[in-house]
C-alpha cells in the first residue's frame, strides 16, 4: 500500500489540479456562506413562506462542506476531492444555464459558467488525468526489462 492508496499527499501534484481545487474550494465557501447567510436571517426573525431559513441552512452546509473539503483536498494533492468536484461541476451546468436564461441573471450565469466549465477543463486535462492514473498504476506504460 503506497501513499497514495491512503489518502496522504501525493509528490508532483499539478499546477491544473491545484488550480481546480482552488475553484472548487471557492464554490464549497460561497455555499458555506449562503448556509450562515440563511441561519443568521432565520434566526434574526425572517418569515419563510414556502422554504425553511434553517433546511436552507443545512442544506447548502451540507453540501457547501462536502465541496470545500473536495476542493481543499485537491489542492493538497489528494486524490479523493476530484470525484466530488466532477460532480458538483456536473450538477452546478443546469444552474448555469437557468441563470443565463430563464432568470435573465446574465452576469452572475457569466461568472459561474466561467468557474464551473474553468474547473471541469482543468479537471480533466492530460496533466490533471496523468496525475489520476498514477494512483492506479497506470501512467507510465513499463519499459522492457534489458535482461528479457
Amino acid at each position: 500500500m503506497d501513499a497514495s492508496d491512503r489518502g496522504e499527499v501525493s509528490e508532483g501534484v499539478p499546477v491544473t489540479v491545484r488550480a481546480a481545487g482552488g475553484l472548487v474550494a471557492l464554490e464549497g465557501a460561497a455555499a458555506v456562506i449562503a448556509a450562515i447567510y440563511f441561519a443568521v436571517r432565520q434566526l434574526l426573525g425572517h418569515e419563510e413562506s414556502a422554504v425553511s431559513g434553517y433546511g436552507n441552512a443545512v442544506y447548502f452546509g451540507i453540501l457547501g462542506g462536502a465541496v470545500l473539503a473536495a476542493g481543499i483536498a485537491l489542492f493538497l494533492g489528494r486524490r479523493w476531492g476530484r470525484a466530488i468536484a466532477v460532480i458538483a461541476q456536473l450538477l452546478l451546468l443546469p444552474v448555469t444555464w437557468s441563470l443565463l436564461t430563464d432568470s435573465k441573471q446574465p452576469v452572475y450565469g457569466g461568472l459561474l459558467g466561467v468557474v464551473v466549465v474553468g474547473a471541469l477543463v482543468l479537471l480533466f486535462v492530460p496533466a490533471s488525468t496523468r496525475w489520476l492514473a498514477q494512483g492506479y498504476g497506470g501512467a507510465e506504460p513499463e519499459e522492457p526489462s534489458a535482461s528479457s
